[in-house]
């Protein structure tokens, strides 16, 4: 990245007793999210489905009248789907609780999530250039949540090169931790941006949830990992992840 780029990077690495106290956090918040989410849920259920009924009354429609109230109907029923993913988003973010963890090879997960993604790269004119370390140690890892954590911020590199480019993926060892930086040379980042994108529904997206990068600072910390971010507009961003090797 430029010497002129912007920088910015999560708090120091959490105590075991801080993070048992932000893990008892995280519980709580998804025992309140999971409610909410269902006294949402069915009622959204309930309109979209008579929403589908709907469009399939006035989907043979043959006077104007008919036609504008068929267009409505389906601008109503984007909206639900909206509303919908937005629910989800939050219920993944609300959800980082007790891990699962075990010993995992990060590169082997890094190896199986390019494959899996490869396709959508490929038709994206994103090239995929990993440069994965030789014996890096083994880390503990939710390997479900990470995998989440990986495609929000592969996601949100593709999203800032809509006409292609480069995405490096980079494991190794700093400081005694196993590192991971994913870089991008995209549009960047302005550092009034960069300063607000973990804040939980800020988005620069249209429609976006502003949830994903919020989701994956807070599934690195819960790992005891931090993030950090270097970016600029027109030199693109790096996530730097770093992570404790399996004792």
């Amino acid at each position: 990245m430029s010497q002129t780029s912007a920088s910015i990077a999560t708090p120091s690495l959490l105590t075991d007793d801080e993070r048992q106290r932000l893990l008892a956090q995280y519980a709580e918040i998804a025992a309140l999210a999971g409610g909410l989410a269902h006294e949402i849920k069915n009622p959204l259920s309930t309109v979209s489905l008579n929403l589908e009924l709907l469009v399939e009354d006035l989907a043979g429609s043959d006077t104007p009248r008919e036609r504008r109230m068929l267009k409505k109907v389906q601008t109503i029923q984007r909206e639900c789907d909206h509303l919908v993913d937005i629910l989800e988003d939050f219920l993944k973010f609300a959800r980082v609780g007790e891990l699962e963890l075990e010993a995992a090879d990060l590169n082997q997960l890094l190896r199986e999530f390019i494959e899996f993604y490869q396709p959508e790269a490929i038709e994206k004119g994103i090239e995929i250039s990993p440069h994965l370390a030789a014996d890096l140690p083994a880390v503990p890892l939710d390997c479900s949540l990470f995998r989440q954590v990986l495609q929000n911020l592969v996601l949100n590199a593709q999203q800032a090169m809509p006409k292609g480019g480069l995405l490096e993926l980079q494991t190794g060892v700093r400081d005694g931790r196993v590192v991971l930086d994913l870089i991008d040379n995209g549009k960047g980042m302005d550092e009034r941006t960069l300063s607000k994108i973990f804040e939980i529904f800020f988005s620069t997206k249209p429609g976006g949830s502003g949830l994903g990068l919020p989701t994956v600072q807070k599934i690195v910390r819960a790992h005891g990992g931090t993030i950090a971010v270097d970016s600029a507009p027109g030199r693109g961003t790096r996530f730097s992840i770093s992570l404790p090797p399996a004792v």
